[in-house]
Order: C-alpha cells, then structure tokens, then sequence
C-alpha cells in the first residue's frame, strides 16, 4: 500500500491541498472542500444550477425552452424522468456496445496503419460516434469533428461588444453555432421529423422542441459527453502508461475490475474540478460535529478535486490509486459525476465506452506512449485539457515509412 505521502496526480490544479472543509471568501462564496458537505449541497432542493453562463439565460425569452442542463425542479426532473431510458446500464449493452466496439475499431485502424497516432484524437472520434449515437446526430455532413474543435477550443475568449477581442470572439462563436445548427442538428431533425428514431432528438421533437432548443441541447451533451470523455480517455491512459503494475492489472482484470480501476483514476483526476450552485432558500451542510448555514442567493464553489480526496470519505492514502479501497461513505469515482438533480446521465456510457476503447488499445503489439501530453485548464469548470499525447505500436517495416507523416 502506497504511504499517504504519495502523489499520483498527472494534473496540478495549481490549488493548495488541505484548508478549511467550508470557507467563505471576501466576495461572500462558499468554497466546499469536505465530500459529506458538498453531497448535501448537491442534493439540497434548496439549490439550483450556477455558473456556466446560466445567467446570462435570464436574459432570454420565456417561451424558449432552456437545456436541461440549465433548469431546476419539477421540469428538470421530468426530463430527467423521461430521459433515463437512453442512459441505463442495459441500454448501454443493448444498444451502444457494439457502436463503441466499432468506433474504437475504426480509430485505432488509424494507429495500426501508421505506428503513431495522437491519443487525444483518437479518444475524440469515439467520444464524438457514442455521442451522435444517443442523441441522433448521424445524418451529419463531413468534418463535424472540425466544427466541433473550433466550438470547444483549447483555450476561450471573452465574446463582448466593447473591445476588439470581444467582438472576435461574439462573431466566431455565433459563427460556430450556425456551422453546428446547418451541418449536423437541422438535418438530424429533418430526418426524424420524417421517420421517428429511438434517440434523443426524436424524444425532444415528441416534446414540441424547435430546432433551435434542440440545438441547444445538443451542444450540452456534445460538452458534457464527448469533451469530457476525450479528456478522460487520455488521462487513464496516461496513468496506465506510467504505472506498471497498475497497467499489468489491468490487462489481466475482467471488466468489473478494469472499471474499479478507471473509476479510481477519475476520482482522482476529475475532467470537470468545480461545481456551483446557488441557494434558493437556507442550506445547512454538515461540518464536523455540527453544521454551518448558507443563506438564501448565495454562491457555493464545491471543489471536486478536493472533496474526492477527503480522508473521511475515501479511507488512507487519498492521493492514490487504489482500485477497491475500503471507503467510509463514497462510491465508485466519488462527486466526479456530480450528485444530486443534476448527476450526469451518462456516467455508465463514459465509463464503459473509455474501457472498451483502452482495452482494445492495450492489447495492440508494442504499443507505447512516445510523448506524454500536454495540460491545460478550463477555468469554466475548473477542469484540464490533455493534448499532443502520442502513442506507438510496432508496425511491419513496409508501412514504417508512414509514421514519419505523422
């Protein structure tokens, strides 16, 4: 057992480890570090859906329908209800194995030709294939991954009207939403407006959704389904790459065993650091052997990356990768998919569509990694960005020439 001194964080959050469980900063937000407190916040009814630009939709009309990513009570919890079908643990082996099974295979063909590929690409075409399968997007032109990239960028402006970058940024971003609306949503809709499908779009055409609120949609799952799964992908890879014996573990494991591990990787490294709510009425939150109350219409910053690693929760060495780790009161990877109304919905699909694929990559001869990627962050969600992350397989001598290309 690794002591718990031991480090094994790719990401540095550039945020100082320990503090106070629950502290209030001099802008009056709440910043949450301890796991039971931030899973009553996020189960609280008396909070609601912040950051994320969900207050700039108050300045929309009412009749247009929000994402329900940005909605709260019973409508949210309706959609919810409605929705759960396209996300249970049966519909993903029913309906989206084999479509990851040959998603992953027509990725990593790629490699297998080549010798080198960019993992962070490869992991972003399967992202994107699982994705398209649930909502419906599968009458796309070419080069939605294109348009894709340009809308979720590295690194984000500010769009505004006062400066010159502001406006450079207003126009490219209106710009990449037409691109999306044009080439991928309006035929998708066209298409089951004419024949109804068993996906998502068909459901919100069932609703009475435009086009336009179901182009909202479908940007919200592409960012919670296919940016985030990208990042993840990299980042077990990463980890399995440099650990050895975790590596060799997981080659041999069954599938039970293999997601225990890639739940303990995220719990570790989660794609998305930082949860806001705000209060619609007094919160009480658990804090040590009393409790500490969050008046109404104040911020909460739930630390994800913190509360994940709460001894309390986790058991020692929470800076680990321990697959199976005796816990107090967490499961599987902890808050990394949030809790609460707005726990994401595809928690299984990631999970297994990251499994599938790295398994098939792992078992390819030689493979290696020649070059670690590069990390940024996303201060939207306080989260990273994995890039540049270069993989190798042994390839006959007839087709070496190829991988200099690359």
């Amino acid at each position: 057992m690794p002591t718990d001194s031991t480090d094994a964080r790719k990401i540095n959050r550039l945020e100082g480890a320990g503090g106070c469980p629950i502290t209030r900063n001099a802008d009056g937000v709440w910043l949450i570090r301890d796991y039971a407190a931030a899973r009553a916040a996020l189960r609280s009814p008396d909070t609601v859906q912040a950051g994320l630009g969900v207050e700039s939709l108050d300045n929309m009309p009412a009749r247009i329908r929000r994402p329900v990513l940005y909605r709260d009570g019973p409508e949210h919890r309706e959609h919810r209800r409605q929705t759960a079908r396209f996300f249970t643990p049966r519909r993903v082996d029913e309906s989206y194995r084999g479509v990851i099974d040959n998603l992953a295979d027509q990725q990593l063909a790629t490699l297998r030709d080549y010798g080198r590929a960019d993992l962070t690409d490869l992991g972003f075409g399967v992202a994107i294939g699982v994705v398209c399968s649930v909502i419906g997007l599968t009458e796309s032109r070419p080069g939605l991954t294109r348009r894709l990239e340009r809308f979720f960028p590295e690194e984000f402006g500010s769009p505004g009207f006062t400066t010159i970058d502001g406006l450079r940024w207003t126009w490219r971003q209106a710009r990449n939403w037409s691109s999306i609306f044009l080439s991928d949503v309006r035929p998708a809709v066209r298409a089951r407006r004419t024949r109804h499908r068993d996906d998502l779009i068909s459901h919100l055409l069932d609703e009475g959704c435009s086009s336009v609120e179901i182009l909202g949609e479908c940007i919200t799952f592409a960012a919670a389904g296919m940016v985030t799964t990208r990042e993840f992908i990299a980042v077990a890879a990463w980890h399995l790459f440099t650990d050895q014996p975790l590596l060799d573990r997981y080659r041999t494991a069954g599938e039970p065993e293999r997601l225990a591990i890639l739940h303990e990787i995220l719990r570790l490294e989660p794609v998305v650091g930082h949860l806001l709510r705000r209060t619609t009425a007094a919160v009480e939150l658990p804090a040590g052997d009393g409790s500490v109350t969050v008046g109404p219409g104040q911020l909460i910053d739930i630390d994800i990356a913190a509360t994940n690693t709460d001894r309390a929760a986790v058991g020692d060495s929470p800076l680990t990768v321990c697959p199976g780790r005796s816990r107090n009161d967490a499961t599987a990877p902890v808050l990394s998919f949030g809790d609460g109304a707005h726990k994401c919905p595809g928690s299984t699909i990631a999970i297994v569509e990251t499994d599938i694929f790295l398994s098939k990559l792992l078992a390819m001869p030689g493979i290696r990694m020649h070059s670690p990627p590069r990390a940024g962050f996303n201060d939207a969600i306080g989260g990273y960005t994995l890039r540049g992350m270069i993989v190798e397989v042994d390839i006959p001598s007839s087709r070496r020439a190829r991988s200099n290309d690359l």
